[in-house]
């Protein structure tokens, strides 16, 4: 499910977080993420590479960024560093990781104000700052890939490892906040790993395997929205949703179900259609199925 999970996530550039036990895969998983990812083109590998060296981070040798930044600053770190500011503004965390992936570990042990600050930057792709001299505006076109534990000691729901009371386990989950929650277009459950699961052997699917279907999704992408400025399904605005994901009385239906038994906002609600369009795109479909609904619907944990 993380691998299918990142598979969407990387072919629409959709925000995810992951959810589950400590040594569950969270976090090697999303350090692969980078690996299904398409090349950087020039164009991109130009804007990147002008925020790096307004923060001084070019050398002679390596002038050009010619990978995907990834990111992943340390819970620690200041709004400030995460987003940018400062007397003499510079670029944040999520400006280093433009046209790549910003990965926030522990999600809840971050400072609530620096989750905060990047709320906006998340919805705009960019980060504006004002000061007295002048306003400054840095790139943020990121995939936020983010991880968590379900309570502070990370066993919850095993009562046989978790000794987490109900109020302690509510309290870790309240530091992140639901606006931010609502920005995560899909949300995964990390099950535990057994021994027979470390033991078994499996044929799995290269990197270069799935990064071939995520280009291909992106292929349809670049054709569905050509000449509208839009790149990915992330991007597309409600109005967008409404022209480019439109659904039948059946699914409608469907789709009300979910939205009032899981009481969803309009944000979230847009992303579920947002990820079954990426997913149908996956699958090589023109239009939304009633599975890929269902799918990107369960990714709304």
């Amino acid at each position: 499910v993380m691998r299918r999970a990142a598979e969407i996530a990387a072919a629409g550039m959709h925000n995810l977080l992951f959810v589950g036990t400590p040594g569950s895969g969270k976090t090697m998983i999303a350090r692969r993420i980078p690996t299904i990812l398409p090349a950087i083109s020039l164009e991109e590998a130009l804007e990147v590479s002008k925020v790096y060296s307004v923060c001084g981070m070019l050398s002679e040798e390596h002038p050009l960024i010619l990978r995907r930044p990834f990111r992943s600053p340390h819970h620690t770190v200041s709004p400030y560093a995460l987003v940018g500011g400062g007397t003499r503004p510079r670029p944040g965390e999520i400006s280093l990781a433009d046209h790549g992936v910003l990965f926030l570990d522990e999600l809840p042990e971050f400072q609530k104000a620096a989750l905060e600050s990047l709320r906006q930057p998340l919805e705009d792709r960019e980060v504006h700052i004002a000061r007295v001299q002048g306003s400054y505006r840095f790139p943020a076109n990121v995939m936020l890939v983010a991880a968590m534990n379900p309570c502070r000691c990370g066993y919850y729901p095993d009562r046989n490892r978790c000794h987490c009371s109900d109020a302690e386990v509510s309290a870790y989950l309240k530091r992140v906040s639901r606006p931010l929650l609502d920005r995560m277009d899909l949300c995964v459950e990390a099950p535990a790993l057994q021994y027979r699961d470390l033991v078994k052997k499996g044929n799995n699917e290269s990197s270069a395997v799935i990064r071939a279907r995520v280009e291909k999704a992106r292929a349809r992408q670049e054709a569905r929205f050509a000449g509208s400025g839009i790149r990915f399904n992330s991007r597309m605005s409600g109005k967008d949703v409404k022209t480019y994901c439109p659904l039948d009385t059946e699914k409608e239906k469907y789709l009300k179900r979910i939205f009032e038994l899981k009481g969803l906002s309009a944000r979230a609600y847009h992303r579920i259609l947002k990820v079954a369009r990426t997913v149908a795109d996956l699958a090589d479909r023109e239009n939304i199925s009633l599975e890929d609904l269902a799918e990107a619907a369960g990714y709304r944990g």
